[in-house]
């Protein structure tokens, strides 16, 4: 499926226009920011986002953020964007033909794409054709280290990710009073878990952690049946798993883990997959107890609360989360930038958001800057609990709304 935009040389189609804005929220009902005959004061932005392929649920989730959007920079005084959407179909190769052609409809800045290897493709067309890249989700640490000028990051990179990932863990296990004393360590071997894993021992090192890692075990995300993969992490005797997975390979795993009843004392996620909500309405009771380590919200900001409020609004019985946030808030640098920029000139647009200083935002840490080489190293992660069909914040104590449950309730007691 793919909801890329197409227009001729000479601009966007009526028709085309307006069915790929108005299913971003930017166009509804009386068209609250008047776009349509005023196209001079929107930016056009060109979402590329996993829309179909493997990573199709949490491509669809992330547009569910850009949805969302329009209401809320209302609400903040910033300028409308004119949404062009792209599915890179969970691919790299379509992920840089996508941008191409976005770019040559008229895209005057690209947002995407949630993976970092499709992330990474993007990178290279948008800083080749010298337009402005905000990149929502991707965490491998080389797509900002290359000297660009026109990318920008406003997500932790994997090694960010594990050193938080540590410290609430440490924080969550004296809270609790309690810790796992061996762990297997299981990812998923794309361009986001290899990083990740080769980032954990060397981060990991720096913390005295209670547990043991006995067993490090990679697989493919793709892949529809992990009971080997299971097997072998039981049979080490680890009291706990540490993960970095995507949603699919989550269910899988805990199906799994159910089928060869083997209920570790603690599920520590460290990316995506098992607080989205497919995983929690799929599993039910047995989706309870996992505690991911990732990028979140701050539930007590203001912002954060105006995006709960619109989701719950154009989505009633979605949790707020990470593909939402991050989207969200790629598009308010966009909508930033441009307000502070006065046009969608390329570069000037890029200098804009070079100088960004938001702190009315959503994510937690101390708002949205970027570091010479456009990235947001001021973030911070969090630690969230899967709660009864819910998603409560246990660390860090500044942006939590809840305490934290160890050990996780066994499988076969629910």
């Amino acid at each position: 499926m793919s909801n890329s935009n197409h227009s001729s040389r000479r601009g966007i189609s009526r028709r085309t226009f307006a069915t790929g804005v108005a299913a971003a929220g930017i166009i509804a009902g009386s068209a609250p920011f008047n776009i349509v005959r005023a196209q001079a004061k929107s930016l056009k932005v060109g979402v590329l986002l996993p829309r179909s392929g493997v990573q199709a649920g949490i491509g669809q989730d992330c547009h569910r953020g850009v949805e969302i959007t329009a209401g809320v920079l209302k609400e903040l005084g910033l300028p409308s964007l004119e949404i062009m959407n792209g599915d890179t179909e969970t691919n790299v190769d379509v992920a840089r033909s996508r941008a191409e052609r976005l770019i040559a409809d008229g895209a005057q800045l690209l947002v995407g794409a949630f993976d970092s290897g499709q992330s990474t493709a993007i990178a290279q067309v948008a800083e080749q054709r010298g337009i402005p890249y905000v990149i929502n989700i991707a965490a491998a640490p080389p797509i900002t280290e290359q000297g660009y000028k026109f990318v920008f990051r406003n997500f932790p990179t994997a090694p960010m990710i594990l050193t938080d990932a540590f410290a609430n863990q440490l924080e969550i296990f004296k809270i609790a009073g309690t810790a796992p004393k061996t762990a297997v360590f299981m990812h998923v071997n794309d361009t986001f878990g290899t990083a990740m894993q080769k980032g954990f021992t060397g981060v990991m090192s720096k913390f005295t952690m209670p547990y043991k890692v006995v067993e490090t075990i990679s697989y493919d995300p793709a892949a529809r049946d992990l009971s080997v993969e299971v097997a072998k992490a039981k049979a080490t005797g680890a009291d706990s798993l540490i993960m970095v997975s995507r949603l699919n390979d989550a269910i899988l795993l805990t199906r799994e883990l159910v089928k060869q009843r083997w209920s570790p004392t603690a599920v520590l996620s460290m990316g995506p997959g098992w607080y989205e909500d497919q995983y929690l309405k799929t599993l039910g009771k047995l989706s309870d107890g996992p505690m991911s380590f990732v990028p979140w919200y701050d539930p007590n900001k203001k912002v954060s609360k105006l995006l709960e409020k619109a989701l719950a609004k154009a989505h009633p019985g979605i949790n707020l989360n990470t593909n939402h946030v991050y989207t969200f808030e790629a598009l308010l640098v966009a909508a930033d930038a441009f307000k502070r920029a006065g046009t969608a000139d390329p570069q000037k647009l890029a200098d804009a958001i070079r100088a960004t200083n938001i702190t009315d935002n959503v994510s937690t840490g101390p708002g949205i800057q970027f570091n010479a080489k456009g990235q947001n190293d001021k973030l911070k992660n969090s630690a969230i609990q899967n709660r009864g069909g819910k998603l409560v914040a246990i660390a860090p104590a500044s942006a939590s709304n809840a305490k934290p449950e160890l050990p996780m309730k066994p499988y076969d007691k629910r």
